[in-house]
């Protein structure tokens, strides 16, 4: 099965077609996307530029973790809430489109990225790790802020683009 098959198959099914019908609906569905790409980016950066010790760099990791990993994994859920919906709202403009197809590839390796680098952290101030400790997690960091933002700049380019896979 293509996606072009898939997308024609969603753009058929009632919820799609409930969707897209009211004007109201992918203007809300976009907006809470947007807020909750804010929360996701705002906790990763400040985790990020903790993590490569640009941030806070006396203040505990684990503290940093257990305040910011819950807003970043709930973001996430309300992402992909609002963002299944919005591809139901518009199979066609998501599932054909190159940024699109990108920005999900980017999404999964952030996503693991971010999750396997909570294995880097040590809970101790930055300045007591062997340098090059120190550079392997900057070096992670900035990797990961970089997917994160890639991630944001492939969202925005889904909505100009119009090359279909």
């Amino acid at each position: 099965m293509s996606l072009t098959n898939i997308s024609d198959w969603l753009a058929g099914t009632e919820l799609s077609q409930a969707i897209a019908s009211r004007n109201w609906t992918v203007p809300t569905l976009q907006s809470i996307h947007i807020l909750s790409i804010g929360v996701v980016m705002a906790s990763v950066a400040v985790l990020d530029l903790r993590l490569a010790g640009f941030l806070a760099r006396e203040q505990s990791m684990r503290d940093y973790n257990l305040r910011f990993y819950p807003w970043i994994w709930g973001a996430l859920c309300v992402l992909l809430g609002t963002g299944t919906l919005q591809i139901m709202a518009e199979p066609a403009r998501e599932l054909l489109n190159w940024i699109f197809l990108t920005k999900m590839g980017l999404l999964v390796a952030a996503v693991i990225f971010t999750a396997s680098v909570r294995g880097l952290l040590e809970d101790r101030r930055f300045r007591d790790m062997p340098l090059g400790r120190r550079t392997v997690i900057r070096t992670c960091a900035l990797v990961s802020l970089g997917l994160w933002v890639a991630i944001v700049v492939c969202g925005r380019w889904i909505a100009y683009a119009g090359g279909q896979v």
